[in-house]
């Protein structure tokens, strides 16, 4: 056995790789909610959102294939999976329908407000129990969305604030469908089977919310939009999932879920330098709160199933 292998997952100190990996990874997620703004003008988000999960379903075919997972087994996880399919579905309809009406500076602060709801959720179903430092983190979290959303901004109105809410409910789906695959036989599939059912299950859920919505497109999508999509089915959803799931195997989650606090943070910044999001101090104020929550939350002295968890389905977004 060599010296590596000797120490076990949850003391091996992250290497220069893993960190560079998982900082890569948080960039990623913290850039897909411009990604999906970007293509906006020229797929509509019903759409948009079913054509991305039509294109990662084959991709997290072929991954699991290749890892050997079987995923037509018969192993009494296809009722959760269903259950947190359907969530999952509705999650986006939240999300994408959201985004059309909120900037994406504010729906990553918004979106990342699901580990809280995750800690939550496992305090009260699971009987997890959180210290007095990630209690602080909810509540520093909790001050920072009402700040948000409770005082008026000039570059903020009724339309802003509905989308904002719509992103928050996604926020809870998105924690609710973990908190299932956490509680259920579901936490015994692999991942790529795991994520396949939601995915599978909500195409149609999108693609009859397009069809109610009386979306369609008008025109051909540019090459960047083209670009974008591939990028969210095939990198985003399709593989970055299995590139946080071998860090888990290697090293340990509660570690690598402290870099969870960057994301919303790389994706603030992306939306000021490429969507031109106007930031204004309130806004900015409660950034800061949602991000300094997300840290406490995630420090590495609480019992790490919650953040880990949260982070666990963070490739949907």
């Amino acid at each position: 056995m060599s010296a590596t292998e000797a120490i076990p997952s949850a003391g091996r100190p992250l290497s220069a790789g893993a960190i560079a990996l998982m900082l890569m990874l948080c960039l990623t997620w913290g850039f897909n909610q411009i990604a999906v703004k970007l293509v906006l003008p020229d797929v509509p988000p019903m759409l948009q959102a079913m054509i991305r999960s039509m294109g990662a379903l084959p991709v997290l075919f072929l991954i699991g294939t290749f890892r050997g997972v079987k995923f037509f087994e018969n192993d009494d996880t296809w009722k959760p999976g269903l259950i947190a399919g359907l969530m999952f579905g509705i999650e986006f309809v939240l999300i994408f329908q959201g985004l059309r009406l909120t900037s994406a500076s504010r729906a990553v602060v918004f979106l990342y407000t699901a580990p809280f709801f995750v800690a939550l959720g496992s305090y009260q179903m699971l009987g997890e129990r959180l210290g007095g430092t990630q209690w602080l983190g909810l509540a520093v979290s909790f001050a920072g969305v009402a700040l948000a959303i409770g005082v008026p901004q000039a570059n903020v109105d009724a339309h802003v604030l509905l989308g904002d809410l719509m992103i928050v409910g996604g926020a809870s789906l998105w924690a609710a469908t973990t908190l299932v695959a956490k509680g259920t036989r579901l936490r015994f599939a692999a991942p790529e089977k795991a994520l396949g059912y939601q995915v599978a299950t909500s195409i149609p859920i999108l693609g009859t919310a397009a069809w109610i919505s009386g979306e369609s497109i008008t025109h051909t999508p540019s090459p960047l939009s083209f670009a974008l999509l591939a990028f969210q089915a095939i990198w985003v959803v399709g593989t970055t999932f299995t590139l946080w799931f071998a860090l888990v195997k290697a090293y340990s989650a509660s570690k690598l879920s402290a870099f969870t606090f960057i994301t919303p943070l790389f994706g603030v910044v992306g939306s000021y330098f490429i969507m031109h999001d106007t930031l204004s101090l309130a806004f900015g104020a409660a950034a800061v709160l949602v991000i300094a929550g997300l840290f406490l939350v995630n420090r590495p002295s609480q019992s790490a199933a919650a953040p880990a968890d949260a982070l666990l389905n963070v490739t949907k977004t």
